[in-house]
Parts: structure tokens; sequence; C-alpha cells
């Protein structure tokens, strides 16, 4: 089984006009909605993706946990959204209420920092409740983005919230790999996701498998970032490393599948 960790999908009457506000450099290579996303998973061999949505204020979190919650379960794991404008019952009712598993948090879009005690406890009741917490760690659009998705954020969201099972796309670190291999790779209870848009290659095979290789690859999980980024290349990147058969069923699916109690074990 191979499960995309990372897609991001909007309604069709809005997925054009929120792909073309893409940042600059960076290229779609799809067109943002969830049935642009399932022709892209089977091209590429994708079984099951995790659609990510993001609720930028606190009025939208309901109407974004309704589209999230409202996919093709077959082939799609519903990602939700939570913001702290909201209460933590509030935010927990819309997740209930919609059968939504796990978040997406965005420090650079949300306006909510990685290191903000409010983040903290929304985050423990997550915890409590089995919810997983997948989050944009590193660069964002200035640097006070930046400064909220912080690499160096992560080791005190696991002090603060040590039953938090938090995945941190961008291995830890978008665009700041040298402080992600130092502060993120080899973080006891963290996963880390391997998207890099606009292409994972751009790390260079040998420092893609020294990432891996420290953090444990039964820690890693697959992600294209899609529609930024293609999952076939991504896939075909990771499977030249040289990992093993069994790491690279971890990280393409097993591990995640695990995570958020998907889909069979076992590339298909």
């Amino acid at each position: 089984m191979i499960l995309d960790a990372h897609c991001h999908v909007w309604p069709d009457a809005l997925a054009a006009k929120l792909v073309a506000a893409r940042p600059a450099g960076m290229d779609a290579i799809g067109d943002g909605t969830l049935d642009g996303l399932r022709g892209t998973m089977d091209e590429s061999g994708v079984d099951m993706a995790c659609t990510l949505a993001v609720a930028n204020e606190a009025r939208h979190v309901q109407r974004t946990n309704e589209f999230i919650g409202a996919v093709d379960r077959d082939r799609f794991v519903p990602v939700g959204t939570v913001h702290t404008g909201l209460t933590v019952d509030e935010n927990i009712a819309s997740l209930r209420d919609h059968g939504i598993a796990a978040v997406k948090f965005h420090p650079n879009f949300q306006n909510m920092s990685l290191g903000d005690p409010a983040v903290h406890e929304l985050f423990a009741a997550l915890a409590a409740h089995g919810i997983p917490v997948l989050a944009h760690v590193g660069a964002g659009a200035d640097a006070a983005a930046s400064e909220r998705g912080s690499t160096r954020h992560l080791a005190t969201v696991l002090r603060a919230v040590p039953d938090l099972v938090l995945v941190a796309f961008h291995f830890g670190g978008y665009h700041d790999i040298d402080a992600a291999e130092e502060s993120a790779i080899g973080l006891p209870g963290l996963y880390v996701e391997t998207s890099w848009p606009p292409a994972v290659d751009a790390l260079g095979a040998d420092r893609i498998r020294t990432l891996i290789d420290k953090h444990g690859a039964d820690r890693v999980v697959f992600g294209s970032d899609w529609p930024m980024a293609h999952p076939a290349r991504e896939i075909d990147t990771l499977r030249a490393t040289g990992l093993s058969d069994t790491e690279l069923d971890a990280i393409l699916g097993n591990t995640l599948a695990t995570l958020l109690g998907v889909g069979p074990k076992g590339i298909s």
C-alpha cells in the first residue's frame, strides 16, 4: 500500500483560484480538486491519500471540516482543521461530527504558532482523543510565518504534549534542512514527512538517505505536497536512495496507515 500523507484539496468552485495563488516559483502539477487528485494517484500507483484542509479563520472551521469529512473514504483519508479562535470543545466536536481522525496545522496560513501555549492546549485535547497532528514546519511566506512554524518549536511541543502523535512535514524544516537535521531529525517521539516542493530530489539522494537513517525509517512517512509536487517523482526519488524493501514499505505507507488506522498493510 502507498499512502500519500500530504495532498491539498479544495471544493471545485474554489480550487482554481486557490491553486493560482500558489507561491512564486512553484508551478502546480494538479488542479487541487478531488477528481484531479484521484487521477494523479492512479497515474502514480498511490492507493490512498490524506486530503488536507486548513481553515485560515475560526469561522471557517465547520464548513471546512464538512467538506473534507465528505470525501470518498475508499481512496482518501480526511485530515481536518482546528483553530484557537474556537474553544477546545468546539474544535473536537467539529472533528467528531464529520468523522475526521487527524488534523492539519499550518502556522503559515493560520497565523498560529507552534510555540503558543494555546496551541499546546488544543494539541493536548487532540492527543487525549487519539487525533494525530500533521504540521507544516519550516519556512513560511514571511519572517513572522517562518517563526510561527520554526523547527525549534518541535521539541517544545513534544515536551508540552508528550502523548501527541506529531508528523512534521518537510523533514521538520522546510527551506532550512540544516536546522531540521540539527534539532528535529532524531528527536524522540517525532515523525517526519518527506515532501520538499517542488521536488524532494533537490536535497539529493545521499542527503535524503542520511536524514532517514538518522531519524529512523520507522518514523518517516511519505508525502508529496500535491498539487505542488508529483507523487510519482517523489516515490521514484525515495526508491533511488537504496533503502531496503522493509524500510520503503514503512515509509511509503505502513507507518502512516498504522498511525491513522486505515488501509491494509504492505505495498500493492
